[in-house]
């Protein structure tokens, strides 16, 4: 799904699917904003375990999904879905597609000059561009909950974080610079409610704080993130929301 595979941050299908199902499931209106034609050849940047690439095969789309987690690109295959593990900053394809969607991947990869040169690389002339992923502010309240508690233990958080959130100016400009005509930008907020709680977030999304730590050490921490957010991000009936903030864009290669 992402480049953090590296940096502690482990993908597995099951777990995924367990404590983050609502990724794929809130996907639609990115869907709507790349509008895919019958017929289209479509690469699915970061497709994880193919749950948004089986709704674009669904409508007649030809889809090639690239993921770099290999346990999540075994998923997508067993949706009988043509699925590769392929570094998002290092895609092997030329004048191929006509269209490049991607969803929650981007922020997981700091390289985006890297990412953007890859898809415009892999589009035809005029082939599109249309994504979604965490912006500027996106889990702002997590993000500082899970530094705090590492420094807390005298571990710096700095190198630990795996997070790439712009603003709609800075991707924007990222774009225009990588060759593209930006048609439509901007940030959404979005609190989303966590199926599994904080601590199913945390053990999905922030793997790589908790990696610094001994195992022994990791549910401790867990519990005082969740006492610090407690105030802020669950609800009277004791549901958990994450402060989510996206970044949809939709733009093409002259």
């Amino acid at each position: 799904m992402n480049e953090a595979l590296a940096a502690g941050q482990q993908w597995r299908a099951d777990t995924y699917a367990k404590n983050a199902r609502f990724v794929a499931d809130l996907g639609q209106p990115v869907v709507e904003w790349l509008a895919p034609v019958a017929g289209e050849r479509v690469l699915d940047l970061g497709c994880g375990d193919g749950a948004l690439t089986e709704k674009l095969v669904a409508l007649g789309c030809r889809v090639v999904g690239v993921d770099a987690a290999p346990d999540m690109v075994g998923a997508a295959k067993a949706r009988g879905l043509d699925a590769r593990v392929m570094s998002g900053t290092q895609l092997l394809f030329a004048d191929e597609f006509d269209a490049v969607f991607s969803n929650a991947v981007l922020h997981w990869i700091k390289d985006a000059d890297a990412v953007i040169a890859g898809v415009a690389q892999s589009l035809r002339k005029g082939g599109r561009f249309v994504g979604e992923f965490g912006g500027f502010g996106n889990v702002v309240a997590c993000r500082t909950a899970l530094r705090a508690v590492m420094l807390a233990r005298g571990v710096d958080p700095a190198p630990l974080d795996p997070w790439y959130f712009p603003t709609a100016d800075a991707y924007a400009a990222r774009l225009a610079k990588g060759g593209f005509r930006v048609d439509r930008i901007e940030l959404i907020h979005r609190p989303t409610l966590l199926p599994t709680g904080l601590a199913g977030w945390i053990e999905t999304f922030g793997a790589a704080f908790l990696s610094a730590l001994p195992a022994g050490e990791r549910a401790a921490a867990v519990a005082e993130a969740e006492r610090l957010l407690a105030p802020l991000l669950r609800d009277e009936q004791g549901r958990w929301f994450a402060d989510y903030v996206r970044l949809r864009f939709a733009a093409a290669k002259p």
